[in-house]
């Protein structure tokens, strides 16, 4: 079975803890910060309340110690970034500055953790494919 490497592990500890910390956040600070954000507390809080089972995921993933389910971590945090840049662009929200900083500032980082988690992956498969 393949294991995931010491910084595999690491990228997926920091997108956990971010994850948990933006759920609250967003959980916490749907009423109080929708003016501010020009988005509606309903998007907010719902956004912070499904990290909760991507959060479970990646635990369950660190716990087995199992690279299995990582590219489904990947697809999910590209489809969290596209969904990110429609609510900044599209059509349906009308974002106002810090909402746009906000929403695209937290969609870089997790772009950039999934970046990680890509190279961790390939690092991990070229590994095994040397090992076996």
């Amino acid at each position: 079975m393949t294991t995931l490497s010491p910084f595999l592990r690491n990228v997926i500890v920091v997108d956990a803890v971010t994850g948990f910390v933006a759920g609250l956040a967003l959980i916490a600070g749907a009423d109080v910060t929708h003016d501010l954000l020009g988005l509606p507390s309903a998007l907010l809080f719902w956004s912070g309340l499904a990290l909760i089972p991507f959060i479970a995921l990646l635990a369950w993933i660190l716990r087995s110690n199992a690279t299995a389910l990582v590219p489904v971590v990947i697809g999910l945090n590209f489809v969290w970034v596209a969904a990110s840049l429609y609510v900044v662009f599209g059509p349906s929200f009308a974002p106002t500055l810090p909402g746009q900083v906000f929403v695209c500032a937290q969609a870089a980082v997790v772009f950039i953790l999934a970046e990680l988690q890509v190279i961790g992956l390939r690092r991990v498969q070229r590994r095994d494919g040397a090992a076996a």
